[in-house]
């Protein structure tokens, strides 16, 4: 393919079709949808050639230190990106960020092009689903970066600057249309995009779809991405309805399921991951390198912490406590970030470093659909639902009330470490505090909503190359 680094009509080369004409590739996609599938599998665990670069995890990981729930004592990989100060357009975040998601919605529109009437037969569908899955959300987490996509008031602000919308022949829009969209569109306008695209998918992969492993898309998953993206944009019935939808049929894992390690696809409530094998595991440079504190990797030195403040609000009864070290840390754990004080014992490394990469769980769904009941100020309701969860992880919680606070709580705990936080603080309007007494963090900065710090500005490489974007547009 040709360079990455900017948002043109370069996106659309294909890698697996040159050769093939428009029907030939179409059929051989329809016959082994593998080929094109796991060119957007593989690219989202690459190994970029940097120790903290490993694909789409990167940007969960990246970003999840920005927040508050995540303390560092030592040094790590990630110092810049917990200072907050890793936004500006030279650096390599921005630029890894902008990368990673276009050449996924690049790969989706390969697929995408193949079938101009649209698909026809399950396999055809199932192909078709998946790559508007992605390509509708890599358009979410585009904006979510490089935008403060919030009124002041918690609205959203759809007049507000976007990002490139990369169409291709067969999204029915004109050249003149398609060239103007690879400027800086609105977030309206990429937010629409983004929902035409998850819509669809569910469509496609409910015509009978069934996957070959969870390294795939299905209907469920695809459920699970359109319910993240209601709640995203304030569609609270829509969130909770795809929430319940995107679950069904999953069980959420008991007390021996959540001190597993957090590392294998087989965990019963995982909905989507990849499965590692010896010809993917990347070592050194991945996920659970980083953050597995009693492992063979840079945790055994530099481990992820869990905010003091938040450990102190989860009760003794919460079988989640456990997975975190007390603040006298843990002397029979085997490394020194594993003996530190409130280390996580959440992520455990597996043999051979074979551990899979976790995208989404039906305990995720629970949460957002409580989310949502609690946004229509049906606290019952929301109590209702999060019971489910609660059931699993704290036998003596017992609410008949529960509010949008109470629900981000369990959000902050349940979820702790798996990419949520910067994207949460982001859409509810918050900021953060680590200058608290008795706070764990090395760096105690007070950083507001809305605070410039929070919004990545567009690579240098795109505000040079990409014409149809001024320097006056660039981000502040």
């Amino acid at each position: 393919m040709a360079t990455l680094s900017a948002c043109g009509s370069d996106y659309l080369d294909t890698e697996y079709t040159r050769y093939l004409g428009e029907e030939e590739a179409a059929s051989a996609a329809a016959q082994n949808p593998d080929v094109f599938l796991n060119g957007m599998w593989s690219w989202m665990v690459r190994y970029e050639g940097r120790h903290d670069s490993y694909g789409i995890f990167t940007i969960f990981m990246d970003t999840q230190v920005m927040g508050q729930d995540i303390a560092f004592q030592t040094s790590s990989w990630y110092d810049y990106d917990y200072q907050l100060d890793y936004r500006d357009e030279p650096y390599v975040r921005t630029s890894s960020f902008w990368t990673t998601l276009y050449t996924l919605i690049a790969k989706a529109n390969e697929i995408i092009s193949l079938y101009p009437n649209g698909a026809e037969t399950v396999s055809e569908k199932g192909l078709l689903g998946q790559a508007y899955a992605i390509r509708g959300m890599s358009y979410y987490y585009l904006i979510q970066i490089y935008q403060d996509y919030l009124n002041a008031d918690g609205s959203i602000n759809r007049a507000a600057p976007g990002v490139p919308i990369i169409y291709n022949n067969v999204d029915g829009k004109t050249e003149e249309e398609m060239d103007k969209a690879k400027g800086r569109n609105t977030v309206g306008d990429v937010l629409d995009e983004a929902q035409s695209n998850l819509e669809k998918s569910v469509e496609y992969l409910g015509a009978g779809y069934e996957r070959p492993s969870k390294n795939y898309i299905d209907v469920h998953v695809a459920n699970g991405l359109l319910a993240r993206f209601y709640l995203l944009t304030q569609q609270w019935q829509k969130a909770a309805d795809a929430a319940k939808a995107a679950r069904s049929g999953y069980t959420l894992m008991d007390n021996e399921g959540l001190h597993a390690g957090f590392n294998s696809v087989d965990n019963v409530e995982w909905m989507w991951g990849f499965h590692h094998t010896t010809e993917t595991i990347t070592s050194y440079a991945s996920l659970f390198s980083h953050l597995a504190s009693s492992g063979p990797g840079y945790g055994r030195n530099y481990p992820f912490l869990i905010d003091a403040q938040l450990y102190s609000e989860i009760p003794e009864s919460d079988y989640r406590k456990s997975l975190f070290n007390g603040p006298q840390g843990d002397p029979s754990q085997p490394t020194t970030g594993g003996r530190r004080p409130y280390a996580n014992q959440k992520f455990l490394y597996n043999a051979d470093w074979l551990c899979d990469y976790m995208y989404m769980r039906a305990a995720e769904m629970v949460l957002i659909e409580a989310e949502a009941y609690a946004h229509l100020n049906n606290g019952n309701k929301a109590a209702q639902v999060l019971g489910e969860l609660m059931a699993k992880r704290q036998p003596d919680w017992n609410k008949d009330l529960v509010t949008v606070e109470d629900v981000y709580k369990q959000r902050r705990i349940e979820l702790w470490g798996e990419g949520f936080t910067y994207f949460d603080l982001k859409r509810l309007n918050k900021g953060i505090d680590r200058s608290y007494s008795g706070s764990n963090h090395n760096y105690k900065l007070v950083v507001p909503a809305h605070d410039v710090k929070w919004t990545f500005q567009l690579p240098r490489s795109e505000m040079q190359e990409n014409t149809h974007i001024d320097a006056s547009e660039q981000n502040k």
